[in-house]
C-alpha cells in the first residue's frame, strides 16, 4: 500500500477497506481531515469502515492505544467527508486524506483523546506530509467542512498539541492577536467556511459553533463575539503568510 513509512509507524497494520474509488484525474491532495468514529468501540468502527454495505471508509484509523490501521491507499479516494465544503469547493473526498480516531463521540460518551493516540496521529500526519503538500490551514476537522451535520473531532481534540508539533493552525495564548482588530463574522468565508453563503440564522450558528469547536473550544454557543473575531484575525493572517510562502 505504501512505499515509505517512518520508524514511528513502522508497525502500521494493513486492514483493506473495499470502500474507495479513483480520485479524479485532476485532483490534487491538499487536505487532511480529522474525524472521530462516534461508535462504542474501535472494533465496531473498524468493522463498519471495512464493510462494503456501509459504503464509508477513511484512509486510516487510529485506536486509543495508538495502533494505526491503514484502510485505503492514499492515492485512492476514501469515502469519509460526505456532504461537505471548504473554500467554495465540495469535492472534499477527492482532495483529502481522511483519518478516523477511535472515540465514542458525543452520542456514546465523548471523552478526551489519549496521549498515545495523539502521538500516533502526529507521527502519521508528519509521514503523510512527506508525500503530499498539505498546508497547515488545510488540516481540518470534519465539523469544519460539514458544520450542519458533524461535530467531530470536537471540542476535546487537542489542536494546540498538534500545532506545537508543527501541524495545523492554533492561535497560542501569547500570540493570538489580542490587540488586533476583530474580524467580522463574514470573514469566516475568507478563511474557508463557505456555508455562510446560505445566510439563514440556523446555518450561521452552526458554522460559528464549528469554528468555536476548533479554535475557541472553551465556549461553544454559536454566537460571534469579539474573542472569536480576534482569533479569526490571527488565523487569516497566518493563512495569508502560509499562502505567500507557498507561491515563492
Amino acid at each position: 500500500m505504501r512505499d515509505k513509512t517512518v520508524a514511528a509507524i513502522s508497525d502500521l497494520q494493513i486492514c483493506p477497506s473495499p470502500n474507495h474509488d479513483a480520485r479524479p484525474a485532476q485532483a490534487v491532495v491538499d487536505m487532511i481531515l480529522i474525524h472521530y468514529t462516534g461508535m462504542r468501540t474501535g472494533e465496531e468502527a473498524l468493522a463498519r469502515l471495512t464493510d462494503p454495505a456501509a459504503r464509508v471508509s477513511a484512509h486510516y484509523l487510529i485506536e486509543e492505544d495508538g495502533r494505526i490501521f491503514a484502510l485505503v491507499p492514499e492515492e485512492r479516494r476514501a469515502w469519509h467527508a460526505g456532504l461537505a465544503s471548504w473554500e467554495g469547493r465540495s469535492d472534499i473526498n477527492a482532495r483529502a486524506i481522511g483519518i478516523e480516531l477511535v472515540n465514542p463521540g458525543h452520542a456514546f460518551g465523548y471523552r478526551p483523546f489519549p496521549d498515545s493516540q495523539i502521538t500516533a496521529l502526529i507521527a502519521l500526519i508528519q509521514d503523510i506530509r512527506c508525500r503530499w503538500r498539505v498546508s497547515d490551514c488545510r488540516i481540518l476537522a470534519h465539523a469544519d467542512v460539514a458544520p450542519l451535520r458533524k461535530q467531530d473531532p470536537g471540542e476535546l481534540f487537542p489542536w494546540n498539541r498538534l500545532a506545537a508539533a508543527g501541524i495545523g493552525l492554533w492561535p497560542a495564548e501569547n500570540d493570538w492577536c489580542a490587540d488586533c482588530r476583530p474580524a467580522p463574522l463574514s470573514a469566516l468565508a475568507a478563511f474557508g467556511y463557505g456555508w455562510l453563503a446560505q445566510g439563514d440564522t440556523e446555518t450561521t450558528a452552526a458554522v460559528v459553533r464549528a469554528f468555536q469547536r476548533h479554535f475557541r473550544p472553551w465556549r461553544i454557543d454559536g454566537r460571534w463575539d469579539e474573542e472569536c473575531g480576534r482569533r479569526l484575525s490571527w488565523l487569516l493572517a497566518a493563512k495569508e503568510r502560509e499562502e505567500s510562502r507557498s507561491t515563492v
